[in-house]
């Protein structure tokens, strides 16, 4: 039996942003074979970028610091 994963996300600020996409564990590159906790920190790295990756975004941060 394959293991699968639904990613998901819906805006609660703008209308019709949302995107859901199943994978099978195989196709994530994801060892089943992995502790739990390795695997739930690959899913959860592997779906930050699928929502950056679906919002075509970029983003900065700047930290300044107040040297006076």
């Amino acid at each position: 039996m394959k293991k699968t994963v639904t990613f998901s996300f819906r805006s609660t600020n703008f209308e019709a942003t949302e995107a859901t996409e199943t994978f099978t564990f195989e196709k994530l590159g994801i060892d089943v074979d992995m502790d739990e906790q390795s695997i739930k920190e690959e899913i959860d790295r592997i779906f930050q970028a699928w929502v950056w990756d679906k919002l075509n975004i970029s983003y900065s941060i700047v930290i300044d610091e107040d040297k006076s």
